[in-house]
């Protein structure tokens, strides 16, 4: 697919949390070194939070909580621009992420974290 080399971002309002380079893609999940940028910091512990939540596979509704938690602070863009909906997941300088131009169905994942 046409992915690997671009540029993905997020931001948290004006501020830029970070960037995606796309080096694999295994769709409908993408995944790239991630780069923090200065609205990081602010949003490292949900990321942690959201990841070892999903990991644990044991609580949807706790994950679901953190996860909204991200997504009510950060935002996705592709190259093209903003993204309705997306499941990203950050851990170190990695980054992995679906996403869709419509809303999923029913919930980030459309059946579980």
């Amino acid at each position: 697919m046409g992915f690997t080399g671009e540029v993905w971002r997020m931001h948290s309002g004006a501020e830029a949390v970070g960037e995606i380079l796309i080096d694999d893609a295994d769709f409908p999940w993408l995944s790239g070194r991630f780069t923090a940028g200065p609205g990081f910091e602010g949003v490292r512990e949900l990321f942690a939070r959201e990841l070892a939540l999903a990991e644990r596979d044991d609580d949807r509704e706790a994950w679901e909580r953190a996860y909204d938690e991200v997504r009510r602070r950060v935002a996705l863009s592709s190259p093209a621009g903003p993204v309705a909906e997306f499941l990203l997941h950050i851990e170190g300088d990695r980054a992995w992420f679906r996403w869709s131009d419509e809303p999923f169905e029913d919930g980030p994942t459309g059946d579980g974290p």
